[in-house]
Parts: structure tokens; C-alpha cells; sequence
């Protein structure tokens, strides 16, 4: 579709969605922004998706190719201040999305994480970025360490993301997963990472059984197909966080605080699953974005 369809499509979702979940004014005081809830979010999905990845790039798109369709926007100061204040509706919006394409349902999830370094390893020791809450951590992928946080996100088996987080870097992801697959249930695929025996034991009680492959000095009883397959599998998983990284860009941190970082991070999700559920509404596959608009 065309950039114009793109947005107006956009904004359609986002306004009805909003009007569905959105039962009480978000503002009990103080004036009225211009520009609407649903407006601001709309433009923040499309330029991500565009891959304007922060506020002042989208803002700086907008004002110079769309200022006829978003004629109240105002300065970028503000436009950020709304941004950063939707988080949590941004948040809903996506947990509604997830929901009405039926990824809470799906019988296998796969999970997995990603880093998100503040700054250069060498530099952490005298960072005062995000002093107190990030961390040190190890990504085995890159084979580095690292200083800042840890993203996970939860598929479905569509690749549409139904759960996530993000912690310090230094937090066990095993500690993480209990809360990203509350009311799920079925096959759960991850890493090694996520070998924990009273893990899987607490999440058999909910319904879900952890399948992961197993160390190299571990005994695994399952078949080589089963195990091959759950290593195949992954690689949904693996493709979502590539996308992720490289055209939204979710592994860098372009905040000052936890505050903004959440607002930056949900926003990439958001933009990540409403680009899903075009797809599907188009007959493409899920994770084809690149034929989904033309740019």
C-alpha cells in the first residue's frame, strides 16, 4: 500500500482501538492537547516503521511531508512530552492488538532476549547514565559483555509479540518469564538460558510446558526430531528481534531515563505488531514488511 493508505490505515486501528479500551478521559485537568491521542500514536507507529526511531525524527517527517494531515502539531517539545505521557496506552493498545489476532491463544510461544548496552563496555565504569538501575551482563549471541539492560519479548507462533519486559542486564531472564507468560498456556520454546528445574515445575502448574534444549553435559531423553525441531523453531523468535533491531532499532538506547526508555521500547513494539496485523488483514504473511508499504 502507499504511504497514504499506510497512515490512514493506521490511524483507523488506533482511533477504534482507543475509543474500545479508553472508558474514562485520560486528563481530569489542564487543557486539552491539539493535537489527539490517537494522532500522536499514529505518528509515532508509522515513523518508526519508516524508521525514524525518536521523537525528534518523527516529528521532523511530519511537519515536513504531512503538516497538511496533522495540522495541529505543534512544537517538537511538546509532541515529545504527549509521546512519553501515552506510554502506558501505548501499552494497551499493543496487549489489544496481540489479543484481537488471537496470539494469546496460540498453543506455542517462543521466547527470548536481547541486549540493550547504554554505552560502550570500556566507558560503564564512569557512565553516570542510568546509575542504580542498569547492569552488567553477558550476550552470548555477540559473545561480549555489555553494560545497560536486557530486552525479552514472547511470540506467538505467527511471530506476533504477545510479551515482554525489559530489566537490568545483570537479571536473571529466568526471573523475568514467570511474568510475561501470565494467563498463556501450551508449549513454551526458549533457550538454555531459561534451564531452571523449579522454573519449568512452577510453569507446569499453570499449563505451560518449557521446552529447551539442553547442555552439553546434560542427559536429554527426548528425541533428536523433537529437539531439532525445537531448534528450528527459534528461529521465528531469532527473526522477530532481528527485525526489531534493524529497522526499529529497539537495541539502542536513546533515553536519559527508565521513564522515556519504557516509552521508546513499548512504542517499537506497538509499531512492530500493528505492522503484523496489516499484513495479516492484506493476506501477507505476518512478517513480511517490506512489501507492505511502498515507500
Amino acid at each position: 500500500m502507499s504511504v497514504e493508505d499506510f497512515i490512514i490505515y493506521v490511524y483507523c486501528c488506533v482511533d477504534d482501538i482507543y475509543r474500545t479500551i479508553v472508558k474514562q478521559p485520560l486528563r481530569r485537568r489542564g487543557f486539552m492537547p491539539k493535537l489527539s491521542d490517537a494522532e500522536v500514536i499514529t505518528m509515532e507507529i508509522v515513523g518508526e516503521f519508516m524508521g525514524k526511531d525518536h521523537d525528534k525524527r518523527i516529528w521532523r517527517y511530519f511537519r515536513n511531508h504531512w503538516h497538511d494531515w496533522f495540522p495541529h502539531l505543534g512544537s517538537r517539545a511538546n509532541f515529545a512530552k504527549q509521546s512519553a505521557n501515552l506510554w502506558d496506552l501505548k501499552r494497551r493498545i499493543q496487549d489489544h492488538i496481540a489479543w484481537q489476532i488471537g496470539a494469546l491463544e496460540d498453543s506455542i510461544h517462543l521466547v527470548d532476549g536481547f541486549p540493550m548496552p547504554v554505552c560502550k563496555y570500556a566507558r560503564a565504569s564512569g557512565s553516570r547514565c542510568f546509575k542504580g538501575e542498569a547492569g552488567f551482563g553477558y550476550c552470548a549471541a555477540k559473545d561480549e559483555k555489555y553494560y545497560g539492560f536486557e530486552g525479552h519479548v514472547l511470540v506467538s507462533f505467527e511471530g506476533i509479540i504477545c510479551g515482554y519486559a525489559f530489566a537490568a542486564a545483570n537479571v536473571d531472564e529466568r526471573d523475568v518469564l514467570p511474568e510475561m507468560v501470565a494467563g498463556l498456556h501450551g508449549l513454551l520454546i526458549g533457550d538454555k538460558g531459561y534451564i531452571r528445574p523449579s522454573l519449568k515445575q512452577e510453569l507446569v502448574q499453570q499449563g505451560i510446558d518449557l521446552q529447551t534444549p539442553l547442555r552439553k553435559n546434560m542427559q536429554d531423553l527426548r528425541s533428536k526430531a523433537f529437539v531439532g525441531q525445537l531448534t528450528s523453531s527459534r528461529r521465528l523468535v531469532e527473526t522477530v528481534i532481528g527485525q526489531l533491531t534493524e529497522r526499529f532499532h529497539i537495541e539502542k538506547v536513546r533515553a536519559r531515563d527508565t521513564w522515556h526508555l519504557a516509552n521508546r521500547f513499548i512504542r517499537k513494539l506497538l509499531a512492530h505488531t500493528m505492522g503484523c496485523f496489516l499484513g495479516k488483514l492484506m493476506g501477507n504473511p505476518t512478517l513480511l514488511f517490506e512489501s507492505l508499504v511502498e515507500v
